[in-house]
């Protein structure tokens, strides 16, 4: 019998298995973005089958990471927040600038922030530590703020919040979370 989790092992190993532009196999971030592609195609998450990106830029992302036939990926039910382009500008002022992947990966996390549960989840992530080596190699002034080892999608709230001078800033989910008070747990 299948679980999702081999499904999830098999679908990477094929997707990072594909002959990529050089500069897209030496990113470290093609990890993290193929396991956002095969988070839509299990369908999970909330972001689009594009994963918030523009046809445009999700055909470069495609090409140059994982050329070859594309595999099916769905759309999630997740839907723009009112802070959508705040908090991709936020990212974006963050961003390494190594790679192109970074102003993706910008876009991509604004638009999983507005869904309910925790980001990494609503990204279709496999796991939280994927999400923190996201933000560490993607973001890493941002990531290097959050000594308090917060949530991050409550911490991208809290900061974002924080420079606009709002100060009650709920993270989009946290008055329904279960986890809620384990927002400041250290990672397990």
């Amino acid at each position: 019998m299948n679980t999702p989790l081999d499904h999830r092992t098999v679908l990477m190993a094929e997707l990072l298995a594909r002959p990529a532009a050089a500069s897209a196999s030496a990113d470290p971030l093609r990890v993290v973005l193929a396991s956002l592609l095969v988070g839509r195609a299990l369908n999970q998450g909330v972001l689009s089958a594009t994963l918030g990106l523009s046809q445009a830029d999700f055909a470069a992302l495609w090409d140059r990471y994982f050329p070859g036939e594309p595999i099916r990926l769905q759309d999630g039910p997740g839907k723009d927040s009112l802070e959508l382009d705040d908090i991709h500008q936020l990212l974006l002022g963050h961003r390494a600038g190594n790679q192109v992947s970074e102003v993706w990966l910008a876009r991509i996390v604004a638009c999983a922030c507005s869904g309910r549960d925790h980001l990494w989840q609503d990204l279709g992530l496999a796991n939280r530590t994927e999400l923190s080596t996201l933000m560490r190699l993607a973001f890493p002034t941002l990531a290097a703020l959050n000594v308090g080892d917060m949530k991050w999608k409550k911490f991208i709230y809290r900061h974002y919040c924080s420079t606009e001078g709002i100060y009650l800033c709920p993270a989009p989910s946290c008055g329904e979370c279960a986890d809620h008070a384990k927002c400041f747990a250290p990672e397990e």
